[in-house]
C-alpha cells in the first residue's frame, strides 16, 4: 500500500489486530457482553444456547404468550359482566332444558325456563346510566412515603327526581376503596374523603371512580366509569444532608485544580516558551530581564460535575430495606446537588430485555432539572435480576459522562469489596469515588480502599455524619 492510497482512505485491511486494552462498550443495545449471570425470560428457557433450535423454542414461547394475553383480555371483558353465579346459570339452563326435555321431567324443564327468565331480568340490569354526576379529586399530588394523603369524591344530583343511594368503588394502587353514596334530591350534594395509604413508595394510580350495577340475585355486575384516574406520586425519605464539597470540585468561579494548563484564568507560574505556545501569554517584563521568551503557565479550572450511580441489581441487596435505604440516600445527594446548582447525573441500571441473547451494558440517566422531577424518577425505580450490578454500572456510567469530578456509587450489603474496587478503578484518574453501602445490620462506618471512599450507613441519618467524618479525612 502506497502512502498516497492511505491518505485517500482507499485501502481498508481486512483485520484489525486485538488491542490490550478494550474499550468499554457504549450503553446502546447494540453493544452486548456475554450472558454470564445474565437472568432473563430466555435464559430460564434455553440457558445460553443461540442456535436455530433455540431460537425456534423462545419463539413458541412468545407466541403462546401473546396468544394467551389475547385470549385472556377477551374473557377478562366478559368475566367483568357475568359473576361466578352467572356462569352456573348459564351452564345449568342449557343442561336442564336437554335433560327436562330429553327426559320428560316437568320440573326440571319448569326449572330451566325459571332460569331463563332470570337471566333476561339479569341483561335488563344492565341496561342504562345512573344519572349522578361525579367528580374525583387529590389534593396533593406528590408525597413523602409516610406522609397523610387523602383523595376527594364530589357527587351532585342534576336531575329533577330523587336519586337511590348506590355504592361507588375507588381503585386505589393494589387495593380498592368502596365508598357507599346515600340518595340524593335535586340539586342536592355529597363531599366524601378517603385515605390513601403511603406505606411504599411509588406512583398509585387513583381512580377512576366507578359505581356497580347488579341484579338482585348478582348473575350480572356491571361497572359504570364517572372520572378519570389520577396519580400520585409517593416520593422517597430524604434529608438534608451537607453540601457535597468533597474531593475534586471544580468551580469556574474560583477552586483551581492541581493540573496545569496553558490557556486558563488561575495564574500557576512563568516557563520557557516552547513552540506552539500562543504568543498573547508571553511575559514581556520577564522576559526582558532574562533574555529569554517567558509565557504564562494556568492552574486548570473546570466546571465541577457530580455523579450519584444506584445500583438495581438484585445481587447486590439483602433485603427490600436495603433497596429502599439506597433509593433514599440517591434522592438526598442528587436534592443537595440540584440546590447547590452543580452539575449532576443520577443514572441507574438498566434491564437486559427478557428474550435477549446477550447481557445489555446500559444505564439510564435520571430527570434532574428539579428535585421534583428527580423524585418522581426515583419513585419509579425498582431492582431487577436481569440490571447490571454496581461495578458495570460504574464501567458505563465513566464511559458515557465526561468532566466528572465526585463519583458516588450507591448499593447494598452483597456488593464485595473487589467489586467496589473493580467499579472504583473505572473512572479516570483524579475522580474522587465514594461508595455507599446501605446494611442496616452493621454499624455505621468509613474505610479508604486504594483511593476509595467506603461508606457503610444503617440508617438515613447515618449519612449525614458519614459525609462529615469524609470532609474531614
Amino acid at each position: 500500500m502506497s502512502n498516497r492510497e492511505a491518505q485517500k482512505g482507499r485501502y481498508t485491511p481486512r483485520s484489525i489486530p486485538p488491542s490490550r486494552t478494550t474499550p468499554s462498550p457504549r450503553s446502546d443495545l447494540g453493544n452486548t457482553i456475554s450472558t454470564e449471570a445474565l437472568s432473563n425470560a430466555r435464559t430460564r428457557i434455553v440457558g445460553n444456547r443461540t442456535g436455530a433450535l433455540a431460537d425456534a423454542i423462545v419463539g413458541v414461547v412468545r407466541l403462546s404468550r401473546g396468544l394467551r394475553a389475547t385470549v385472556g383480555g377477551v374473557f377478562a371483558r366478559i368475566s367483568s359482566v357475568v359473576t361466578p353465579l352467572g356462569w352456573v346459570m348459564l351452564a345449568v339452563v342449557p343442561l336442564a332444558f336437554g335433560f327436562g326435555y330429553g327426559l320428560a321431567w316437568i320440573e326440571l324443564v319448569a326449572v330451566a325456563w325459571a332460569g331463563s327468565v332470570l337471566i333476561v331480568i339479569a341483561a335488563v340490569y344492565l341496561v342504562g346510566r345512573s344519572a349522578f354526576e361525579i367528580s374525583l379529586a387529590v389534593p396533593h399530588t406528590r408525597v413523602v412515603v409516610g406522609e397523610p394523603a387523602t383523595g376527594i369524591i364530589v357527587v351532585s344530583n342534576p336531575t329533577r327526581r330523587r336519586l337511590l343511594g348506590v355504592t361507588a368503588e375507588v381503585p386505589v394502587g393494589p387495593g380498592l376503596a368502596e365508598v357507599a353514596l346515600p340518595s340524593l334530591t335535586r340539586g342536592a350534594s355529597f363531599r366524601h374523603e378517603f385515605a390513601i395509604p403511603t406505606v411504599r413508595r411509588g406512583v398509585f394510580k387513583v381512580g377512576p371512580v366507578r359505581t356497580v350495577r347488579a341484579d338482585p340475585i348478582g348473575l350480572v355486575r356491571r361497572e359504570l366509569v364517572f372520572t378519570d384516574s389520577a396519580e400520585l406520586y409517593i416520593h422517597p425519605r430524604t434529608i438534608g444532608i451537607p453540601s457535597t464539597s468533597t474531593g475534586f470540585i471544580r468551580d469556574l468561579e474560583g477552586n483551581p485544580t492541581r493540573d496545569l494548563s496553558n490557556s486558563d484564568v488561575s495564574f500557576h507560574a512563568l516557563r520557557e516558551y516552547t513552540p506552539g505556545d500562543e504568543r498573547r501569554y508571553i511575559h514581556w517584563k520577564s522576559t526582558a530581564k532574562t533574555g529569554t521568551y517567558m509565557v504564562r503557565q494556568f492552574e486548570e479550572t473546570r466546571r465541577s460535575h457530580l455523579v450519584i450511580a444506584l445500583s438495581l441489581s438484585t445481587a447486590n441487596y439483602g433485603t427490600q430495606e436495603e433497596f429502599e435505604l439506597a433509593v433514599s440516600v440517591a434522592g438526598s445527594l442528587g436534592a443537595r446537588a440540584i440546590r447547590d446548582a452543580r452539575n449532576i447525573s443520577v443514572v441507574v441500571s438498566e434491564r437486559t430485555p427478557e428474550f435477549a441473547k446477550h447481557k445489555v451494558l446500559a444505564i439510564r440517566h435520571l430527570d434532574t432539572l428539579t428535585r421534583t422531577r428527580l423524585l418522581d424518577d426515583l419513585a419509579l425505580v425498582e431492582h431487577a435480576d436481569s440490571s447490571i450490578g454496581i461495578s458495570e454500572v460504574a464501567r458505563v456510567t465513566a464511559d458515557e459522562v465526561t468532566g466528572i469530578s465526585v463519583a458516588f456509587l450507591v448499593c447494598g450489603s452483597l456488593a464485595t469489596a473487589a467489586e467496589l474496587r473493580a467499579a472504583s478503578s473505572k473512572f479516570p484518574l483524579g475522580v474522587e469515588v465514594v461508595a455507599v453501602v446501605c446494611d442496616p445490620e452493621t454499624v455505621p462506618g468509613l474505610r479508604r480502599v486504594a483511593g476509595l471512599s467506603v461508606l457503610t450507613i444503617g440508617y438515613l441519618e447515618d449519612l449525614q455524619k458519614s459525609l462529615a467524618r469524609a470532609a474531614a479525612a
